[in-house]
């Protein structure tokens, strides 16, 4: 093959062939917005990044831009029947997005700037694509949420609970302890429910599990708000038994050995049973296939909401403006905010 005709090849046999004509320029120009978002936010993107790929608690965060895109693949029938348009009003979330990034930077509340910078995302998702797209991508676009680091907030009561659950156990199992805030004290040892044993990488991944399975499987918002709860409770409870059992094994084999056991099992490879028995539990109850999952085009197209909502439309190059000139702003007013910090 000649070196000249290499891009056109590429163009012919790549994803651009399979694209419809229609989404080819609109999504060109998410892809250079959205890396200008970026950009704008680069430092809360930089401090997410590391907590997912350095912090135990949110590794699991690696995986929902994978499942983020497998839920837009699923869309992809109802989406190529859609062309996508400019809709003005999306320009204010944008703003709201911002305004919390930056709201949360000034004030080091760096939950806030982490979810102003993810928020922004979908917000330029839907002012770019329109309000059909946005609806027809809603739980992807709602699961952008979880890239956001969260759950330090609910480690305190955690340890406590964990270490309520251990001692009622260890007392169960006929071992005298007492217990004293997350101590509890036994006849081999001083045992602590430490931050890294709450339990809340369990949780909060159970979490981000549950809302994708419920808004996939099921249809029912009782069987959807059952399932949560188990996603919730189960993982809590469990973390309890580890807990115990740590201790239980402490007594028969010693502190040592409890101690490399609770290293080897009680890892992704617990958490890998919890989730097989919520799931067990739960699949002769699922009500449908990730495929049908949202709305149809059908729906979409005879909501009235939605049609006004899509009717609310400027020029593109106004919007391109409009985004262009938030976007200088808050970068403005953030590079002016950290000066006055300084």
């Amino acid at each position: 093959m000649q070196l000249e005709r290499i891009p056109q090849f590429w163009r012919e046999q790549g994803l651009a062939a399979h694209l419809p004509e229609s989404w080819k320029l609109p999504l060109a120009r998410l892809a250079f917005v959205t890396l200008a978002v970026i950009g704008v936010t680069a430092r809360e993107w930089g401090e997410m990044l590391h907590q997912w790929w350095n912090i135990d608690t949110y590794n699991h965060i690696l995986f929902v831009p994978l499942i983020v895109g497998w839920l837009v693949a699923l869309r992809r029938p109802v989406l190529s029947k859609i062309v996508p348009t400019m809709w003005a009003p999306g320009l204010v979330l944008v703003i709201g997005g911002l305004s919390l990034w930056l709201v949360g930077r000034t004030t080091g509340i760096n939950l806030l700037a982490h979810a102003g910078a993810v928020a922004a995302l979908p917000a330029i998702a839907v002012t770019l694509l329109g309000a059909r797209v946005g609806t027809a991508l809603l739980l992807p676009l709602a699961m952008t949420g979880f890239l956001v680091p969260f759950g330090d907030e609910i480690i305190p009561p955690l340890q406590m609970i964990t270490a309520d659950i251990a001692i009622a156990l260890t007392h169960w199992s006929g071992i005298p302890a007492t217990i004293d805030g997350i101590h509890i004290d036994t006849p081999v040892g001083l045992f602590i429910v430490a931050e890294a044993c709450s339990g809340v990488k369990f949780l909060v991944a159970m979490v981000t599990l549950g809302v994708l399975v419920c808004f996939t499987a099921f249809e029912s918002w009782k069987r959807r708000a059952i399932f949560m709860l188990a996603c919730i409770v189960v993982p809590i409870l469990a973390n309890g038994i580890r807990a115990w059992g740590t201790i239980y094994i402490a007594q028969s084999q010693g502190v040592e050995f409890a101690a490399g056991f609770d290293h080897i099992f009680y890892g992704w490879i617990f958490f890998a049973i919890v989730v097989a028995m919520v799931l067990g539990g739960a699949w002769r109850y699922f009500e449908r296939e990730p495929e049908d999952a949202g709305l149809s085009l059908s729906e979409i197209e005879s909501n009235v909401m939605i049609e006004r909502l899509s009717a609310q439309q400027l020029n593109p190059a106004a919007v391109l403006a409009g985004l262009a000139a938030i976007l200088a702003s808050f970068l403005i007013a953030a590079i002016y905010a950290s000066s006055r910090l300084l």
